[in-house]
């Protein structure tokens, strides 16, 4: 069974009316898009560019072992057998790692932004009820120090309840958000220890402390291997949510924008 006047959601009171339709929603000013959009294609695009983010902290974490035996190498003799050009082609590779890392990770972040607001537009369709922010806030929470380490995950939080919160009769269906959480959790990890890393790593003089500045950003490259993984899972899942949710068939879709 559904609302009674939105004939979108189930209802709450004993008219038959949804929370929303009640008058426990949003303002009247905060309106909803017209038209779902499928995010299927900016997903697609997602997914690849998380691989290549993946596959070049493979990159960095190789070359960081590279420098990392160079380094252990040269302190068991104090650096007297030391192969300069090894110790040269080693720093080259392990910029141009962190490099590669560096575009990788720009070009995901332009196209998961957009991936991530066209999803929040959907779900303002689906229920604007459950989201605790504007449609504008799942681009603008990215870029706010400190706060991004927990208004974007709000948002997401909002998005997967109303992607996910029916059934074809209406009935409430509940996804675990496991996959979402993991992902957010070990972002948030390998962003702090990055940070970390690089300041030690910049300050660095002895070659103790470079070894030890080294295992801490090869520890971070780790964790962004593992945080790449779970956002593809995390991307998938919520797309593929949001095309079951659509397919119900008591949303308008745009012309040409089908799921």
């Amino acid at each position: 069974m559904l609302c009674s006047t939105c004939r979108l959601r189930p209802p709450v009171t004993g008219d038959g009316r949804c929370a929303l339709c009640a008058g426990a929603g949003a303002p009247a000013f905060y309106a909803p898009q017209q038209y779902l959009r499928s995010p299927e294609g900016l997903a697609k695009a997602v997914v690849v560019l998380l691989s290549v983010v993946a596959a070049t902290d493979v990159l960095a974490v190789a070359a960081g072992l590279n420098t990392r035996h160079l380094l252990t190498a040269g302190m068991a003799d104090d650096f007297a057998t030391l192969d300069d050009e090894a110790a040269d082609l080693a720093d080259s590779l392990y910029m141009a790692a962190g490099g590669l890392q560096t575009f990788a990770t720009l070009a995901t972040m332009a196209v998961f932004l957009v991936w991530f607001h066209r999803v929040r537009h959907n779900a303002e369709i689906f229920d604007r009820s459950v989201q605790p922010m504007r449609p504008g806030w799942a681009i603008g929470s990215w870029f706010i120090p400190i706060a991004n380490l927990v208004l974007p995950r709000r948002i997401a939080g909002g998005i997967w309840t109303a992607s996910a919160q029916t059934n074809t009769d209406g009935s409430w269906r509940h996804v675990p958000a496991t996959v979402m959480n993991l992902w957010w959790g070990v972002w948030v990890c390998s962003l702090v220890l990055s940070q970390f890393a690089q300041r030690r790593y910049r300050s660095a003089e002895l070659p103790e402390e470079l070894v030890d500045a080294t295992d801490l950003v090869l520890a971070t490259d780790a964790l962004d291997i593992v945080a790449a993984v779970l956002a593809i899972l995390f991307v998938r899942k919520l797309t593929r949510m949001q095309g079951e949710r659509a397919a119900l068939g008591v949303y308008p879709l745009g012309t040409g924008a089908a799921f």
